[in-house]
């Protein structure tokens, strides 16, 4: 595992559900999440692995890049940038859940990603997210919680993870065939 040595962009009180004046380091945090088996962005070397897969949620649409507070108009972390440039670059495969698939959209115009369906009650941050990856000269493919979707061009898998108000064993379905499509490609 890998992360970004860097500031978080805030530290999230869970409990009042709200910032707090505290300052995180996001390696240091993963590190806490991975407990202790994770290593410096800037140390991985695309010659040494078959894949990549990028987990989403908050950390990822606000350290990973801007995306929580500018959107489509949003900047990619340099190191991440340039991570999945590598990737793509050695024809090695990407897999991205939840939020994360807008880093491939910012990154490879074109490309073909997933973060659930659209216009459906389940799924009350698709629909805008979609569109946006559209906005983007990217296309959105409506995807079930449980499944992914496979863009065989730019060997990308992605599924939308906890972007769906689903049961766990759903969205555990759904990154379960986002990796079995990683392997697949790799």
């Amino acid at each position: 595992m890998f992360a970004p040595n860097m500031e978080q962009m805030h530290v999230v009180d869970h409990l009042k559900g709200e910032p707090s004046q505290e300052k995180r380091n996001v390696l240091v945090e993963s590190a806490r999440l991975a407990r202790g088996d994770i290593q410096d962005l800037s140390k991985l070397s695309v010659k040494d692995h078959d894949a990549i897969i990028f987990p989403g949620g908050f950390g990822a649409a606000k350290n990973l890049c801007t995306w929580a507070v500018q959107g489509k108009d949003c900047s990619v972390n340099a190191e991440v940038k340039a991570v999945l440039e590598a990737f793509r670059g050695e024809g090695k495969p990407i897999g991205l859940c939840c939020i994360s698939p807008v880093l491939a959209a910012k990154v490879f115009p074109g490309c073909e990603v997933t973060v659930g369906l659209e216009n459906h009650d389940k799924y009350p941050n698709t629909t805008e997210t979609a569109a946006t990856i559209n906005q983007l000269g990217c296309k959105h493919v409506s995807a079930a919680v449980g499944q992914s979707h496979v863009d065989q061009k730019n060997k990308l898998v992605t599924t939308c993870a906890f972007m769906c108000d689903a049961p766990i064993h759903e969205v555990f379905d759904g990154i379960g065939s986002m990796v079995q499509g990683v392997l697949k490609l790799a």
